[in-house]
């Protein structure tokens, strides 16, 4: 177990050496928090583990994960005991909703975490990676767009072009 904690610990810290990306989490981490949470001998003990599950649950690759961190997040949000607590668990289902591409319900999560602690830089630095990624997807969205209309021009052009010369044709007979 506490090679699992260690790999936890090691993951979490890659986000606060300064790097724009996400820490992943793979599926050893995740059967460790499991067993954290069947071996807890308290209630304090086991929403510890839970969180820390959640946590890695929603920083999975696999689609799966993420989801049933979102979905244990979700439930667990209302009996949040402190504002910290509220925070943590803001920030968590924002990571989740990222991980999915829900971009916009990521944003909303992330300003309420923001309203609890407006400079926090977990927050602020997933706020810029969810504001990168939708930009990054209109671009890509518009060029798909003008890419269409130029399609559709080119077919309609050449149409025309036939149309015109099939009636050249016909009146030269």
């Amino acid at each position: 177990m506490d090679s699992h904690v260690g790999k936890f610990f090691d993951s979490v810290g890659s986000i606060f050496r300064g790097g724009d990306t996400l820490p992943w989490c793979d599926r050893d981490i995740i059967a460790g928090c499991e067993n954290e949470v069947a071996e807890a001998a308290n209630e304090e003990q086991k929403s510890e583990s839970l969180m820390r599950l959640s946590w890695a649950l929603v920083h999975s690759r696999q689609p799966e994960d993420v989801n049933r961190g979102i979905g244990m997040l979700q439930a667990s949000l209302d009996r949040s005991t402190s504002p910290l607590q509220t925070r943590e668990k803001l920030y968590l289902l924002a990571v989740g909703h990222y991980r999915t591409g829900d971009y916009t319900r990521s944003r909303q999560l992330l300003e309420r975490c923001l309203e609890i602690q407006p400079d926090w830089r977990q927050a602020l630095t997933l706020q810029r990676l969810v504001e990168d990624k939708t930009r990054r997807d209109g671009m890509i969205g518009m060029a798909i767009v003008t890419g269409a209309f130029g399609l559709v021009g080119l077919v309609a052009g050449g149409i025309i072009a036939a149309a015109s010369s099939s009636s050249s044709s016909s009146r030269k007979k």
